[in-house]
């Protein structure tokens, strides 16, 4: 990843690639500063229209509505972002509309650590005026990534459907007997999307790193994983 430092001018890699410990590869491309200037814009039209909103359903209220808006104000400004991007998926409505998603950096979901981390550091990146240090950050580096990413630990990256298109395995959606972290549920949805193009023996291997959680043996094991991952997608084939 990263820019080419072997020729006269940059070129960007925007394709993230993780290999989980089950070897298997989470692809991603990165978004630029146009697409997410263009999600902060909308979203912050919508914010601007709730509190335009509230601050009439409260202007009767005197000094004490100018109190409770300046709070809520506040709340808006930096929690708005956190709230959904931690509860809807790392999408807010802006990042919606433009089709992004914030994700950990091994494009595993967002957690609140990382959202409230990269959020209260958005107003670094608006120095000294019009986003210019956010820009300048995301130009240098191959992840188009803010200050507050690079401290978070996060990325902005468009949200794969493409997956979502690839022909499933024909069993029967199960779900899983034993609870699963998110990273185990993101390798075996991975494992499942892909098993076009995993070999018998490489789809074996790797359902043998869980054999002795897995109640079944042998190619069962594969069919078994395979049930799970498409009922972590929705039971869709």
């Amino acid at each position: 990843m990263g820019f080419a430092t072997n020729t006269s001018h940059q070129t960007f890699d925007t394709d993230v690639k993780v290999e989980t410990p089950e070897s298997i590869d989470l692809h991603a491309r990165a978004a630029g500063p146009v697409p997410r200037m263009l999600a902060y814009t909308i979203d912050a039209l919508w914010r601007y229209l709730g509190l335009a909103i509230v601050l009439m359903l409260i202007s009767f209220m005197g000094d004490a509505g100018i109190g409770l808006f300046l709070l809520i104000s506040f709340l808006a400004e930096w929690f708005y972002p956190v709230l959904f991007e931690v509860f809807r998926d790392g999408q807010t409505p802006g990042k919606k509309c433009m089709d992004l998603t914030v994700v950990n950096d091994n494009l595993t979901p967002v957690t609140l650590g990382t959202s409230l981390t990269r959020n209260l550091l958005l107003a670094a990146d608006f120095f000294p005026a019009f986003f210019v240090s956010g820009i300048i950050c995301m130009t240098l580096t191959g992840r188009f990534q803010r200050l507050g990413d690079l401290a978070a630990g996060s990325l902005v990256v468009y949200k794969n459907t493409q997956e979502r298109t690839l022909s499933l395995p024909e069993c029967e959606a199960k779900p899983s007997p034993f609870p699963l972290d998110i990273e185990e549920q993101i390798a075996i949805t991975e494992f499942t999307q892909r098993h076009q193009k995993l070999s018998a023996g490489r789809k074996q291997e790797l359902a043998d790193i869980l054999q002795d959680c897995l109640p079944t043996k042998g190619e069962a094991s594969v069919t078994f994983l395979h049930s799970i991952g498409i009922w972590l997608l929705g039971g869709q084939r």
